[in-house]
Order: C-alpha cells, then sequence, then structure tokens
C-alpha cells in the first residue's frame, strides 16, 4: 500500500510537468497581415499554458467564445498573460482595440482521447456560427477568422 502510494504522489507531482507553454505573440505586422496574433490558430492539450507575449505594444489577449464552462480572460494592455486551458473545445480570442481590424485568434484544446471531443460536431457548429457573426465587428481582414476556423477544421479532419 505504502508503495502504491508513493507511485501516486510520484505521478501526481510530475503530472504539470507533462504540460506545454505555448507562446503566442502579440504583432503589429505579421504573417497574416497587420495586427495579428501569431500563430493565429493553435492545437494544444487539455492542461497546457498559452502565454500570449506583448511584443509590440498596445496589445491585449482576451477570450470572446469559450467551452462551457471554461474560464474565460481578459489580459492588461501592453502585459503578457499566461492562460492555462483546462476545458477541452474551441477558444476564439481577441485583442480588445484592435478587433475592428481582425486580430483575432483561436484555439483547440484536445482532451487526449482517440476520437476527439474537443470538436464534436454541435460545438464546432456554435463556434463556427459565433464567428460568422462576430466578424461584423471587422473594417478590415473580413475573412480572418473564417479562415482560422476552417484551417483548425481541415486539420481535424485530414
Amino acid at each position: 500500500m505504502k508503495k502504491l502510494a508513493t507511485l501516486l504522489t510520484v505521478f501526481l507531482l510530475t503530472m504539470p510537468a507533462l504540460a506545454e507553454e505555448h507562446i503566442v505573440k502579440m504583432l503589429n505586422s505579421g504573417k497574416d497581415g497587420m495586427m495579428v496574433f501569431e500563430p493565429g490558430v493553435l492545437s494544444v492539450n487539455k492542461g497546457d499554458t498559452v502565454k500570449f507575449v506583448a511584443t509590440d505594444m498596445a496589445h491585449n489577449s482576451a477570450s470572446i467564445f469559450t467551452p462551457p464552462g471554461a474560464t474565460p480572460w481578459k489580459g492588461a494592455m501592453s502585459r503578457d498573460i499566461s492562460v492555462t486551458l483546462d476545458t477541452a473545445g474551441v477558444y476564439i480570442y481577441e485583442c480588445t482595440p484592435h478587433n475592428m481590424m481582425a486580430m483575432v485568434g483561436v484555439i483547440q484544446v484536445k482532451d487526449g482521447m482517440e476520437l476527439d471531443m474537443s470538436l464534436d460536431s454541435a460545438y464546432v457548429n456554435a463556434a463556427d456560427t459565433f464567428a460568422k457573426t462576430y466578424k461584423s465587428k471587422f473594417v478590415m481582414n473580413n475573412q480572418r477568422l473564417d479562415s482560422y476556423v476552417d484551417e483548425l477544421l481541415s486539420k481535424f479532419f485530414e
């Protein structure tokens, strides 16, 4: 029994070490144009952390669409923010002052299941519907969010 307790303790202590940290830069200009998060589309595992880095100033990261039960976030202007994603599903986020320039990004959080439930059809349809409605705010880069959601979906169905 003592060995089992020791093994369980070691396992639980090393569990956070298995989680990864992913870097997303907040940029004035990047590979997808002006006012971007790079990368704009990210696929991570449940429990991973995404660190939004204020590479260029006057940006933040704020969630605008999250899975049910997930904790939303809103970072301070020109500050890095780290977000640990513990709920599987699709997250859409923006830079608050540059949302009308389509400074948005998409994260898929996978739950580790072979047939990944983080992209079940009802939830993906909700994210897709949200994206199509939300893009009415954009005055430029009108297709950016659609293309990010499409990129995420194409990776899933490869």
